[in-house]
């Protein structure tokens, strides 16, 4: 089995980068894909999906420099699900991108 995953839409927030003591680095940010559907009505609608894409070292960097809001990017990594405490101490879950490849469109 294999963990793949291509987004094809546009920078929705800039990326935030994290340095660590080692040198190593990662980066945030989220990518928004559009999403039409038919509404009761029959009428279209648009919508927009919200991903969360992370990108660690050399990707990190690249990310950095070149991703701008707005700009629309296709994008290839694997789907990581993580599970983590809040604030108040309750178990969440999130699913995040890995980047491994990043196109500008």
């Amino acid at each position: 089995m294999n963990n793949y995953v291509t987004l094809i839409g546009s920078i929705s927030k800039p990326p935030s980068v994290k340095r660590f003591d080692d040198g190593s680095k990662i980066a945030r940010f989220l990518v928004t894909t559009p999403k039409m559907y038919r509404k009761n009505d029959g009428k279209y609608a648009a919508r927009l999906d919200w991903h969360r894409v992370f990108a660690w070292g050399n990707m990190a960097s690249f990310v950095q420099d070149h991703a701008e809001v707005g700009k629309k990017v296709a994008i290839h990594g694997r789907l990581v699900n993580r599970t983590f405490l809040d604030q108040q101490g309750r178990q969440r879950s999130s699913t995040e991108v890995e980047l491994r490849q990043i196109i500008g469109l």
